[in-house]
């Protein structure tokens, strides 16, 4: 069965159980690294943390669409920005070894 997903807080309570430091501490420093990852990603820049993985930046082109509920129209999908997120070969290597039975089908 899968694991709700992991929230900020549940991030500054396991470095808190961890160092005892001040979760307020904690907590400023999870949201100051969260948005000097975003305002690189703002400046265009790869965020590239070593061992976790690259935060890439993305443009995709504009194209047209269908709506699947009305397929004789054509809809015009605008150009926009992604993240795409590449694993570093810390953390290939151990989903190579992950137990795929932890996880359920959603």
């Amino acid at each position: 069965m899968a694991q709700p997903n992991l929230t900020k807080r549940e991030i500054v309570l396991e470095i808190f159980e961890k160092t005892n430091f001040p979760q307020k501490y904690i907590r400023d420093s999870v949201q100051f690294t969260l948005d000097s990852i975003i305002a690189a990603l703002l400046q265009g820049r790869n965020v590239e943390l070593r061992n976790f993985g690259v935060f890439e930046l993305q443009v995709r082109k504009s194209r047209i669409g269908r709506n699947p509920n009305k397929p004789e129209k054509d809809v015009v999908i605008p150009r926009r920005a992604v993240i795409k997120f590449k694993s570093g070969k810390e953390l290939r290597e151990k989903l190579k070894k992950f137990d795929l039975s932890k996880i359920s089908k959603k």
